[in-house]
């Protein structure tokens, strides 16, 4: 299985002194005990820029890589990037590029380079302004980018409580219970529905063109896409795991309209839901770094009414697409824990 997590912490050693019998053992103080479980320091191990002289217009690359880093930045222009990495830019002025690393405890370490640009005047380093929401041809905000998603139950418990749908009378069975075999919702790899795909712990991208919006899922490697011209959905749908979305604009708001579900899913906050289910999303682009979310979910054989989910998910600066996730086991892995 291909996760995108990244897992960073630091091992304790624990070492005992063994001293001559007729000598006392040697005393080990706090100082030097800290000094043992002390993660590495984060290093910078390649900054440059090529060519480090241009005429305007021109392409350079930026190549850095880093060592035991908590967060990475580059500014001016960058933000948050990966760890290690490459990127092409075209600066209109003389720029120095600052690449920072903040470490365990709070270390920074810093390195700057400067691209050259003939016949230009010097831009101000430091901290750049994020760069303005791009607009499309047609006038529509760009929605592109790789973002975030969101989980239930993570920072604080008013902000991020699940919603509480009322059930219909009867309905009870739609509320999912999980027994101690229970190995979890995304044990099996199958597909999220909609709008549980934006609540995995793995990013997902917009790819925004002229009468189409292309959403991509990593987890599990899943897609839609959706035109943007409006109307009504085709009669007689077959049921599907991600629905049949069709999209349209109010002003700079992305709605799009999903039915044509199967039953096999989940809805955030632990329902499931039958053949009926409707769902409403629209998509606000918050600023540059954040696009706002809300799911309008009703389905009458559930819900005695229409509830709705509102995240604000962030857009992941240090990424330009999601990656392959490959689910080689897709099973039901209760039999592992006996009958």
């Amino acid at each position: 299985m291909r996760t995108n997590f990244i897992l960073a912490g630091a091992m304790a050693l624990a070492v005992t002194l063994v001293a001559p019998a007729q000598e006392p053992p040697t005393q080990v103080g706090p100082s030097t005990a800290i000094q043992r479980r002390a993660a590495p320091p984060a290093r910078i191990t390649k900054f440059s820029v090529e060519p480090e002289s241009a005429q305007a217009g021109q392409a350079v690359t930026l190549v850095w890589a880093t060592e035991n880093p908590n967060s990475v930045t580059i500014e001016p222009a960058l933000g948050t990037v990966r760890a290690r990495g490459s990127r092409v830019l075209t600066p209109a002025a003389t720029t120095t590029y600052t690449l920072t690393v903040t470490g365990p405890n709070n270390t920074t370490v810093a390195k700057s380079v400067t691209v050259t640009v003939a016949g230009a005047s010097s831009l101000a380093t430091g901290k750049s302004d994020r760069r303005e929401i791009r607009r499309l041809p047609d006038g529509h905000p760009d929605l592109s980018g790789v973002y975030n998603s969101g989980t239930f139950g993570r920072g604080p418990a008013a902000a991020n409580a699940p919603p509480a749908p009322v059930l219909k009378p009867g309905a009870e069975k739609f509320k999912v219970v999980r027994g101690p075999k229970d190995t979890g919702l995304y044990a099996d790899c199958m597909p999220t529905g909609v709008p549980g795909a934006f609540f995995v712990p793995y990013q997902w991208q917009i790819v925004q063109g002229i009468g189409r919006v292309v959403i991509m899922y990593e987890y599990p490697h899943l897609f839609r896409v959706i035109p943007t011209s409006g109307g009504p959905h085709q009669v007689d749908l077959d049921p599907t795991w991600m629905g049949d979305s069709i999209g349209h604009w109010e002003g700079d708001t992305f709605v799009v309209d999903t039915t044509g579900f199967n039953d096999k899913t989940e809805l955030p906050g632990g329902f499931r839901h039958t053949e009926a289910l409707h769902v409403v999303e629209r998509f606000r682009r918050a600023g540059y770094d954040a696009i706002e979310y809300q799911a309008v979910i009703e389905d009458p054989n559930v819900f005695e009414k229409s509830w709705t989910i509102a995240r604000t998910f962030a857009l992941r600066t240090d990424l330009d697409k999601v990656d392959e996730f490959v689910c080689e086991n897709n099973k039901d892995y209760k039999n592992l824990f006996g009958k």
